[in-house]
């Protein structure tokens, strides 16, 4: 089937077999299966003010094109707490319980593909829960970043880390981002085929906004990390990531709420940053739409 950048369709309501859900929260499909009706889609406006919290993006403000995205890489790459993967300490799998905690159970953190409210411990290595049990995603696959190393930032940066469920993490492996063919057999809201993955679209514009900040926040300055750059195409991309052209598309018909909001001033309150794409959105066109050719 040819890829289409054309969406029509999103969730809308929902008719759950699985308990428990909670269908208020745009983040949360169902646990383990979920019917949906759809609607025409009315992609948001885009806002007209800056949102510049306590000063944040002082340095940024009238800049725009790569002079705009410089200046977003100097506020990110300051002040950075760097965190272990796993410690006997403070670490990523600790970061996550806390930026994707459930808020409606706090004993629990919502798994981005599947949507499932899943108990903090039922993750791999302690869960009994098999495949079910949830690890840690690299939106941005060390793969492509080039950050296979522990020890460097990209591997353990927590904007672009997410819970997710082992088996459907493990579908989507390291295909890039792109509207693609086939419904993930366990969570039929996600689709992939043999070069992309495509998200469901209650976090479709979480994800685009994870790798506009991964292609701002990493410009190779960073030890083993190299110049992390989105293109329009998915395959032969070396440290690249496609497709952009989709990633733009997602960040507009899929707005920011107010899990995806206060995730990011926990994860500045982690890591010592911010991304700028959830606090102002309309930053990703400025930025990146040149590089949808």
């Amino acid at each position: 089937m040819k890829k289409t950048l054309l969406v029509v369709l999103t969730l809308s309501s929902f008719v759950v077999n699985a308990t428990p859900s909670r269908t208020h929260d745009p983040h949360v499909v169902a646990p383990f299966s979920v019917t949906c009706k759809a609607k025409d889609v009315v992609p948001p406006v885009n806002p007209g003010d800056i949102n510049n919290p306590n000063g944040y993006y002082d340095l940024a403000l009238n800049k725009t094109g790569d002079e705009l995205k410089s200046a977003l890489n100097t506020i990110i790459s300051t002040g950075i707490t760097k965190l272990p993967y796993s410690s006997s300490s403070f670490d990523v799998w600790d970061a996550l319980d806390i930026t994707d905690e459930d808020p409606a159970n706090t004993n629990n953190v919502i798994l981005i593909y599947t949507g499932r409210s899943q108990e903090k411990g039922q993750k791999t290595g302690q869960g009994n829960l098999g495949r079910d049990n949830w690890n840690r995603e690299h939106s941005y696959p060390k793969s492509n970043g080039g950050f296979n190393d522990k020890g460097t930032y990209g591997y353990t940066d927590i904007h672009h880390l997410r819970p997710s469920d082992e088996s459907v993490n493990s579908t989507r492996g390291n295909l890039e981002y792109d509207y693609s063919d086939n419904p993930v057999t366990e969570a039929p809201e996600n689709r992939y085929d043999s070069n992309s993955f495509e998200p469901r679209d209650a976090v479709k514009g979480d994800v685009a906004r994870m790798m506009f900040y991964m292609a701002t926040r990493y410009e190779g300055k960073d030890s083993k990390t190299p110049d992390l750059e989105l293109v329009p195409t998915v395959s032969n991309n070396g440290t690249a990531l496609g497709n952009v052209c989709s990633l733009l598309q997602w960040n507009q018909i899929d707005p920011v709420d107010d899990f995806e909001s206060n995730r990011n001033t926990k994860i500045q309150n982690i890591q010592g940053n911010r991304n700028p794409f959830v606090d102002n959105p309309q930053w990703a066109d400025e930025i990146f739409a040149k590089d949808c050719k």
